[in-house]
């Protein structure tokens, strides 16, 4: 098999040095470029197209959240993970939002991380045992707040009302539950009526009241 195409974007010298040590030696792993800001990772993802960037949070000028979310735009075959030393809600849900497939924090041991490149290289999508944890977690306090405070919603309108509570779009819900525009359009409706609202303006006030989002 072809090794997987890495593209390590870290403001860091010896961080990157490192990371380029590790997957270097690996027959799995080639690291086929490096960035230090966010506006080279976009530029170097755009002329390499690795399979995987692994990308810092806070880089000078262009951050890697923005820079994420360009490559995801320009380049969406190309999985993003997230390497960094935050772990707060913030940082989890603008990374999701961005497009990432992936997030780790920097202590995160070489099995860990090569898990990550390989699910993600895959096409699919997975966070580091912490950041799973600490998403059950957000999804489990979330749901309890809107089965309380919306009982007449199904679970499904409970979901979505969530992320409507975020600010995310029709396409973007669509795309986060992996369902059709005209699905969500119909969810909305039935939403509305049970929440007695006009829009989606005042399900968000009332969603955000109650604590979602």
């Amino acid at each position: 098999m072809e090794p997987i195409r890495i593209l390590i974007a870290d403001d860091h010298t010896l961080f990157r040095t490192g990371l380029k040590a590790l997957f270097g030696s690996l027959a799995e792993t080639a690291v086929v470029g490096e960035a230090e800001s966010g506006q080279e990772a976009v530029a170097q993802a755009e002329a390499l197209q690795p399979d995987v960037v692994l990308m810092d949070i806070q880089m000078p000028g262009l951050n890697g959240i923005d820079a994420a979310r360009q490559i995801v735009q320009t380049s969406p075959h190309i999985g993003v993970i997230m390497v960094t030393m935050f772990e707060d809600d913030d940082s989890v849900f603008a990374a999701m939002r961005a497009g990432a497939r992936g997030y780790v924090l920097k202590g995160a041991d070489q099995e860990e991380m090569l898990r990550v490149i390989q699910a993600v290289a895959r096409g699919e999508a997975l966070f580091g045992p912490a950041i799973a944890l600490r998403l059950t977690s957000f999804f489990n306090r979330s749901k309890t707040i809107a089965s309380d405070a919306f009982p007449d919603l199904t679970y499904r309108e409970q979901e979505l009302l969530h992320l409507l509570a975020q600010g995310l779009s029709n396409q973007e819900i669509a795309a986060r539950l992996v369902i059709t525009n005209k699905t969500v359009r119909n969810h909305l409706s039935n939403i509305f009526n049970k929440m007695q609202v006009t829009d989606r303006v005042q399900a968000i006030i009332q969603a955000r009241n109650a604590g979602l989002g």
